[in-house]
C-alpha cells in the first residue's frame, strides 16, 4: 500500500487587484486526459518528453476558420503553411480538410509531392528557390510567388526554355500599421516596387500572373491590419484592370493570424485577447467585397494561416526531474522538456497544467529544463502546487513552429503520437537515437585511435 505524500495545513490568503509583474495568477484544474487517453498512459507507453497531437481539434479548428471566411466571402481556399508544422500526418489532415500547400523551401515542395498534393495546388514562397526548383515547379505547373527581381528575371529565362509559362504572382510588402512593417519579403507597396514588377511581368508576356501575395507580419493583434493591406491590394489589382484589362484571379492574404497563445508581458490570457477567425474574416472580406470587383470578378482569397489552425492542437507532456531552491530563495523545478523542444517559450507564456492530483500549496515557480545552458527556461514564473520527481506537467497550445524548428541539443527528440478522432493512438515520428545523431559522421582513420 503506497503512503500518502504529507500535506502541510495553510492558511490561503486571498488576493484581489491588479495584475503583477507576471500577469494574472490562475490555478488551472489539472490535465489528466487528452481526448480521453490518459496522460499518465501515454507516458508510460511512449515515453517522456512526449508531443501530442488531437486530430479531432485540428479539424474542428480548421473548420471554424472555413466557416469564418466562407460566411462572409464566396471564394475561400485555405493552403496549409508546411513551414508550421510538416509532418506528414498532420499535413494530409488539412489536405483531407481541402486546404492546398504552402511551401517555401525545396524540401517542402517534394514533401508535399509525396504527401500526394496536386502540384498545381501548391504555392511555393520564399525568398531562396533555386534555378532547379523554379524549372520544376514551372513543369509542375504549381503558384509561385515571386520575392525579388532577380528571381523574376529568372523566372523569364526559364519561360524561355520550358514548355509552360511559369504560373506567378508576387509578394508585396506594405505599411499597415504594424511595427515593425516587415519589408525583407517582396516588393514594397508605397515606394512603387510593386507596381514596377507587375509592369515587367506583364509586358514581358512570358509569364502567367495569376495573383498578388502578402505576408504582413506574424502573430497580429489587430484585425484592422488586414482590412488595410487588403485594401492596398485591391488597388494594386484596380491599376491591372485599368492599365492591361487584366483581371487577378486571386488575392492572397498570407498567415500571420494569432493563435489562443499568450505572448510574454501580456496580463491578460491570449484567449481573451486575441482576435477571432471572425474578426480576420469580416476585416478582410469587407475590403474585398466593398471594392471595385463585380461579383463576376471576385477574386478568390487564399489564406495561409498555419499557427492558428494548429497551436492548440498541440501538447507536450514532460516529467518532473528535481526540486530546488534559488539563491534568492524562489523555488525551482527541472523537468524533461527544454526550449530545444519548444523554442516557442522564448516568446510564449505557455498554459502548463499539472496532470494529476497534487497538494493544494501553491508556490511561485520558475520551469526549467533539462539543458545545461542558463537558457533553458520553460517559464520564468509559473503559480504550481508542489511537485514531485516523477510528477507530470502538460504544456499546451505548443503545435505551432516547435516539431519544425525543434534541435538535436544533448538530448534526443522524443516521439511523436497522434489521437485520432476515435480516441486511438498513432506514433507518428519516432524518437531519435544515438545512431540518429552520430550515423551520418565520418571519422578519419588517423583520429580513429585515441590511445598512444
Amino acid at each position: 500500500m503506497d503512503k500518502n505524500h504529507y500535506d502541510r495545513p495553510l492558511i490561503t490568503r486571498i488576493e484581489a487587484g491588479m495584475p503583477g509583474k507576471f500577469g494574472l495568477r490562475s490555478e488551472l484544474p489539472p490535465t489528466t486526459h487528452i481526448d480521453g487517453q490518459p496522460v499518465a498512459e501515454l507516458i508510460k507507453t511512449y515515453g517522456s518528453p512526449l508531443f501530442v497531437f488531437s486530430e479531432q481539434t485540428i479539424r474542428s479548428i480548421y473548420r471554424k476558420a472555413l466557416k469564418a471566411f466562407t460566411t462572409r466571402y464566396p471564394k475561400v481556399q485555405f493552403a496549409w503553411s508546411y513551414k508550421t508544422n510538416y509532418l506528414s500526418s498532420i499535413c494530409n489532415i488539412f489536405h483531407q480538410e481541402g486546404a492546398w500547400a504552402e511551401v517555401v523551401s525545396g524540401f517542402e515542395y517534394e514533401k508535399a509531392l509525396e504527401n500526394g498534393v496536386d502540384p498545381r495546388k501548391i504555392i511555393f514562397n520564399g525568398p531562396g528557390k533555386t534555378h532547379e526548383e523554379l524549372v520544376k515547379a514551372t513543369e509542375n505547373g504549381s503558384l509561385i510567388h515571386i520575392d525579388h527581381l532577380d528571381e523574376l528575371y529568372t523566372l523569364i529565362e526559364v519561360a524561355e526554355s520550358t514548355e509552360r509559362k511559369p504560373r506567378v504572382a508576387i509578394r508585396i510588402n506594405m505599411d499597415t500599421g504594424i511595427y515593425p512593417m516587415w519589408d525583407r519579403f517582396g516588393f514594397n507597396y508605397e515606394n512603387g516596387q510593386a507596381w514596377d514588377a507587375l509592369n515587367k511581368i506583364m509586358y514581358s508576356g512570358k509569364l502567367e500572373l495569376m495573383g498578388l501575395h502578402t505576408h504582413i507580419g506574424t502573430f497580429i493583434m489587430t484585425a484592422n491590419a488586414y482590412a488595410v493591406a487588403a485594401t492596398k491590394m485591391v488597388e494594386l489589382a484596380r491599376a491591372l484592370k485599368q492599365k492591361f484589362n487584366f483581371q487577378v484571379k486571386y488575392i492572397d492574404m498570407g498567415g500571420g493570424f494569432a493563435s489562443r497563445n499568450t505572448l510574454k508581458g501580456s496580463y491578460l490570457p491570449g484567449s481573451d485577447t486575441n482576435p477571432s477567425f471572425d474578426e480576420y474574416a469580416e476585416a478582410i472580406s469587407s475590403a474585398l467585397i466593398n471594392s471595385h470587383f463585380t461579383p463576376d470578378d471576385l477574386p478568390l482569397l487564399i489564406l495561409e494561416t498555419g499557427r492558428a489552425l494548429i497551436d492548440e492542437a498541440g501538447y507536450i507532456l514532460t516529467s518532473v526531474i528535481a526540486n530546488k531552491r534559488l539563491s534568492a530563495g524562489r523555488r525551482a523545478t527541472i523537468v524533461d522538456a527544454g526550449v530545444n523542444l519548444l523554442f516557442t517559450s522564448f516568446w510564449y507564456q505557455h498554459q502548463v497544467t499539472v496532470a494529476q492530483g497534487v497538494s493544494q500549496y501553491r508556490e511561485d515557480t520558475t520551469l526549467y529544463g533539462p539543458l545545461c545552458m542558463n537558457i533553458d527556461c520553460i517559464r520564468e514564473s509559473i503559480n504550481l502546487p508542489v511537485l514531485n520527481p516523477g510528477d507530470h506537467l502538460v504544456i499546451h497550445h505548443t503545435g505551432a513552429y516547435n516539431v519544425t524548428q525543434w534541435m538535436q541539443f544533448i538530448t534526443f527528440r522524443p516521439n511523436v503520437i497522434l489521437i485520432d478522432g476515435t480516441g486511438e493512438t498513432h506514433l507518428i515520428r519516432e524518437k531519435e537515437g544515438r545512431e540518429s545523431v552520430s550515423g551520418k559522421e565520418l571519422l578519419p582513420g588517423h583520429l580513429k585511435n585515441i590511445r598512444e
